[in-house]
This record gives C-alpha cells, structure tokens and sequence, in this order.
C-alpha cells in the first residue's frame, strides 16, 4: 500500500475545523472557529469590486503587490512606530497561518528545538514537526496565565533556535505586558534566539491592556519576525491576507519559501485591503475594540450566569471557560454536552496542549465571541435554559 511520510504521521486534524463541522451538522451555534458572523466594512467590499472589475485579476508580485507592502509599512509606522521596509521586510502571504508556516520552515532545521507556551494556538506545533524541529513547551499556569522568563531559561538549550510567542492570545485572552516582554526579549538576546510573535489579534485590545510589538523593545527587530494580517481585523476571515515582518536576512529566506507554498496572495483583494489600510480612519479600530469588548462583557457574564468559571479576557475573542458546570469527565465530553443539551459548539480546551492533553480535574471549553450581538444573545439565552448537571455521554467524540 502507498504510505504517506513520516513527518506528518503524527500530525491530527484541526480540532477547531472539527468542531466547525461537528457544529454544522447538528444545527449548533458555532462558537468554536474564530470567524466573525457579520459583515466586512462596506467600503472594503467595494473597493474589492472595484479592483476585480478595473482588471486587478492576474498575478501580483510573489512576495506582495506593492501598493499592500507600503500601505502595510505605514500602517505599522502610524499604529506601533516602526517602519519596516516594504521592499525588503515584508512578505504578503494567503493568511496568517500560511506567514507562520513560511516563517517557521525558514528558519528551522532537523535537530533545531522551537519553545511554544501553552496552552497554544493549534497549528504552532505541526508546523514545527513538518520543519523536523523538536518542540519545548512552557506552561502558563491559570488564571493568570503570566510568562515566566525563568522556565524559559530552564528550557532553552543549545539546540534552540526560536520562541514562538502570540500575544494578544488565543486561546487565553491574554495581553502580555511590556515588562514580560521585556524579560523574553532580554533572554532571547542573551541566548541569541529568534522570537516569531503571532500578533494576528494586535487590535483587540481592552481595558488597561496595552498591545506591545516585540520588535519595538531594544535591539529585537534583528532577531524579530511578526506576523499578522487582516482577516480579523477588517473581519474578512475568507480572504487569506496575511503578511510577515521580518529583518531582510530572514524575509529573503521566508520569501522563498512562501514563493513555493503558494506563489501569491489574491491580488484584487490585496488591492483593497491596501485602500482600508490607508483610508480608514483611527477611529475604525477604535470602535471594533470598543464593540469587541462590549461582546466580551456580553458573552464572559452569560457564562458566568451559567455557572462556567472564568475571568476577563484582556484581548483577542476568545474565553476559556471551565465546564464543570456539565457534570463531565473531560472536555470531549463536555463540549458533547453543550451542544447537546445547549446547541452551543465550543472547542475543547485538551487541543491546546501538548499531545492534545491536559490535567482534567477542570475540563475546559474555548469559545469564540466574535459574533453578532443577536447570535451572543442567543447564546445566552441558550446558556441560561441549561438545567442541573446531567450524566455525562460516552467517551467518544461526536460525529
């Protein structure tokens, strides 16, 4: 029989799709997947038409079309004080996923070790096995979840070759603070270590929180690649617009990756995410953080009401919730339940860590907020309809 190879044998199915699908076919609400259920801005959908029908429709630049690469650096200089070059640091590439995947494989070889802090977003790992690079994990203990420099220190070997850090985070909601970075940032120096900071969520932000790019704090840019996009941000998950910014050495080697994974990103939509970059005002982001954390007081206190414990996310859309409330076993069991007794899909919390395990003396759940305040509603309603713990199902998954 054909064989498939080694290298990704051990590589699961996304646990999120899974649950997107699981969700789908049981008529749940989909509070699993990170996709916003409302509409893009107008204009951006406009200038997306705009440029499809003026001709934008053939192949742009592999790395980016130029006008996305220097809108994407005054972006970057207006909002966080730095201006990479757009001609020589910054690599468009179909989504965030796709500019962590052609940074990772860049940068890694056999044999090389990759730190990751768990719990952790789910495609870190594979994509460092695909590299055939060994990873560490650090845990960050609840509810605090803070980074402890330390047990970096402890892990880091010889053999280390970077740390993958992604703040604001998914799935705990934390926002790193500027002195935690400042103590990796230290430590990377000092170790000579590359830090790839996933900031896919830089503009959901709340409260007192404050977002801080890693390759502003002293002498990190050299050793920093960033990747982000704007398929949260502009709300346009389906478009795949992702960009990395990463000193010229290493954006020379992420291109040529990227050139062979998939050429180039969409070049009408590109186009018009270049025009929202430099046409949306200040004000535009504001107000999605503003909106985002009106949906997180809305969803964390219907969980709360619920009986699920859990605290504030300080960004990104994502809460962790501990599900005893179910009367479960495990998380697998418990987002069984809620979807059966709730119609509610959420994520079980084991696909975070490592090996798809955790201590389960509190099974945990991810949800997603990013929803529509009439989808959160019903969510609540749904929440707060749930009755007395019942029996716990099976210990298979759903399907």
């Amino acid at each position: 029989m054909p064989r498939a190879a080694a290298r990704v044998a051990g590589i699961a199915e996304s646990t999120i799709r899974e649950m997107t699908r699981i969700a789908e076919a049981h008529g749940a609400l989909n509070l699993a997947q990170g996709f916003p259920d409302g509409n893009a801005p107008p204009e951006l959908v406009e200038w997306a038409v705009t440029a499809l029908r003026s001709g934008e429709n053939q192949y742009s630049f592999t790395w980016g079309d130029p006008r996305f690469r220097r809108a994407i650096a005054a972006k970057t200089a207006r909002f966080w004080g730095w201006a990479p070059d757009p001609d020589s640091e910054i690599t468009v590439t179909c989504g965030a996923s796709e500019a962590m995947a052609a940074s990772l494989l860049a940068i890694l070889d056999p044999g090389d070790e990759l730190i990751v802090f768990e719990p952790f977003y789910e495609n870190y790992v594979p994509l460092a096995r695909l590299a055939g690079a060994e990873v560490r994990y650090i845990r960050l203990e609840p509810p605090a979840f803070r980074l402890d420099v330390e047990a970096v220190r402890q892990v880091a070997g010889p053999r280390t070759r970077a740390v993958v850090l992604n703040t604001p985070n998914n799935p705990t909601g934390r926002v790193f603070s500027r002195e935690e970075l400042a103590g990796l940032a230290e430590l990377c120096r000092e170790r000579d270590l590359l830090l790839v900071s996933d900031e896919i969520y830089e503009h959901f932000v709340y409260g007192a929180a404050v977002h801080v790019p890693v390759a502003t704090l002293p002498d990190m840019w050299q050793r920093t690649i960033a990747v982000s996009g704007v398929s949260k941000t502009f709300q346009v998950t389906g478009w795949r617009l992702g960009y990395v910014l990463a000193p010229a050495p290493l954006t020379a080697a992420i291109r040529k990756v990227h050139d062979y994974l998939t050429v180039a990103a969409p070049t009408p939509l590109q186009v018009a995410a270049a025009r929202a970059m430099d046409e949306l005002p200040a004000s535009y982001y504001q107000e999605l953080a503003h909106r985002f954390a009106r949906k997180r007081d809305l969803f964390v206190s219907a969980l709360q009401v619920a009986g699920f414990a859990c605290s504030l996310p300080e960004g990104a859309y994502y809460v962790m919730a501990d599900a005893s409330r179910l009367g479960a076993r495990s998380d697998w069991e418990a987002a069984r339940a809620l979807i059966r007794r709730a119609g509610i899909a959420a994520v079980p919390g084991s696909s975070f860590f490592q090996g798809g395990r955790r201590p389960q003396s509190a099974p945990l759940l991810r949800f997603a907020f990013c929803k529509e305040d009439a989808t959160l509603a019903e969510a609540a309603r749904r929440l707060a309809s749930l009755a007395r713990p019942s029996s716990p199902g099976a210990n298979e998954r759903p399907s």
